[in-house]
């Protein structure tokens, strides 16, 4: 259907994503930035507007800003302000929100993203990025009977003043997929930059999408729809293409799009409309008049540049042309910054970058999502990881015993020397004690032995099974194959 309703219509799209910044306390009080506790344990006067508290600018979300701005090849300004936008709900206790309109810390950069051709490769397309402004978190009303414990709304005001980025793309984008690649790329350098941790499910990478449609080779914009707070790449991928088919439908059908807020239902795969859409001026902006201009001296841009870390685009280019990697294999090494730094920091002690990847992106990579944590609060070091495979690579360990030890160095850590030691996992080497074990199984299965020398191959699995077993799965299975093959093509 979609596919079908894009080559009628051409979709624009503009994305708004608010990600919380990486601090210890919030945007303008010295309350606790921390996710899990009980309800409304981490606030402070001033977050709820209190009479006779002042807001104090949190001194760290200026240079994460600068990040940012420089990251995304954008304009950071010298002097920006902040504003009161407001508006009346719940969550919002203070009914502002202290943010920035008119003239924000950064503007006017863009992100480079590839999509897919019309013949399917790979194309570089830049996007556009508008702004990238800071303000303040509201808080969080819960209507789910399940969590709150009744049937009445609650609130809990634990996010409330949690510092933001706003950071809004132009409308360059063209398609749910587009959208998706860019939320990928921007999530992937805001963890880069340590600017946030941007995890979708603390809430701390959320994203609206404005969506409008107009007929093919038209120039003039449609009317748009803003789909709110969706904190998943498929739902935000789903949720635009719900909404580029409703708005075809309705022009389809002689009716017309109206400006609104729409939310997305995963359910129903379907969109609705929650509210008409207020403009700027109904939020009734206006200097903030407790809080002075932000001025950011050159100075200060200029040290937050020297700090900036290697992304992952550029990362993943040296990666292929320094160690040989697949632009897959290096994609995924620079997917999670913890994993990219454990590969280079292995490469000191072990350099067979191909073979070390693998075993990161397959058995370490499985270890830590099976135990649900992260890399860096694990014990595998680069010595040991390095100190292993060498022995993998010398024939004195097995890879499936190698293998069944990388549980225990990311949980426990230690040197692999000593635990190939105490649990007896040498490999048997001992090319006259293999023979001799494979003369046995052969001769316990004479039936299987005469199919193969008949030239039946597929039966040889299962003899190399019994030979692995009698020693364990210490012996190289290729060389049990090897004398396995040499006894029943001479007999």
């Amino acid at each position: 259907m979609i596919d079908e309703v894009l080559e009628r219509y051409e979709a624009v799209i503009g994305l708004e994503v608010h990600t919380h910044l990486r601090t210890n306390s919030k945007l303008f009080s010295p309350a606790p930035v921390r996710y899990g506790d009980a309800p409304n344990h981490d606030v402070h006067p001033i977050d709820l507007g209190m009479p006779g508290v002042l807001p104090v600018l949190n001194e760290r979300v200026v240079d994460l800003a600068i990040r940012l701005g420089l990251a995304t090849n954008s304009t950071v300004h010298t002097y920006s302000i902040f504003a009161r936008k407001n508006y009346f709900y719940p969550d919002l206790p203070k009914g502002y929100q202290i943010s920035q309109y008119e003239e924000p810390v950064v503007s006017d950069g863009w992100l480079d993203i590839d999509v897919a051709g019309e013949t399917g490769e790979l194309v570089r397309k830049r996007i556009g990025i508008t702004r990238a402004h800071l303000e303040e978190d509201a808080g969080k009303s819960i209507h789910d009977t399940a969590v709150a414990g009744s049937h009445d709304s609650q609130l809990d005001y634990n996010r409330a003043g949690v510092p933001l980025l706003e950071i809004v793309s132009e409308p360059d984008l063209r398609s749910a997929a587009e959208a998706g690649a860019y939320l990928r790329v921007l999530r992937q350098m805001l963890r880069d930059l340590q600017v946030s941790e941007a995890d979708m499910e603390k809430g701390q990478f959320r994203c609206d999408a404005n969506v409008s449609i107009r007929p093919r080779g038209e120039s003039e914009f449609g009317t748009r729809t803003e789909l709110k707070n969706i904190n998943s790449f498929r739902f935000v991928e789903e949720a635009i293409d719900a909404e580029i088919e409703r708005q075809a439908e309705l022009i389809d059908a002689g009716g017309a799009v109206q400006q609104a807020t729409m939310a997305y239902d995963p359910g129903t795969g379907r969109t609705r409309v929650l509210r008409l859409k207020e403009d700027a001026n109904d939020y009734r902006y206006f200097p903030d008049p407790d809080l002075i201009p932000l001025s950011i001296a050159p100075e200060q841009i200029e040290a937050v540049r020297a700090t900036l870390p290697e992304l992952a685009p550029a990362r993943q280019a040296r990666f292929e042309q320094e160690h040989g990697l697949s632009a897959g294999e290096a994609q995924q090494l620079v997917e999670l910054r913890s994993l990219a730094d454990l590969f280079e920091s292995t490469l000191a002690v072990y350099s067979n970058a191909r073979q070390l990847a693998n075993w990161l992106l397959r058995d370490v990579l499985q270890t830590i999502k099976e135990r649900e944590c992260d890399l860096e609060e694990t014990r595998l070091t680069p010595e040991a990881l390095g100190g292993l495979l060498a022995m993998v690579d010398a024939g004195r360990v097995t890879a499936r015993s190698a293998r069944g030890l990388i549980p225990e160095l990311v949980e426990r850590g230690g040197d692999p020397e000593v635990l190939v030691r105490e649990r007896d996992l040498e490999a048997v080497s001992d090319t006259g004690a293999l023979e001799g074990i494979v003369d046995e199984v052969i001769a316990a299965n004479a039936a299987i032995a005469d199919k193969i020398r008949g030239g039946d191959e597929k039966p040889l699995n299962a003899l190399m099974g019994q030979v692995m077993k009698k020693t364990q799965g210490k012996a190289d299975p290729s060389e049990v194959r090897a004398i396995l093959a040499s006894r029943l093509r001479g007999a």
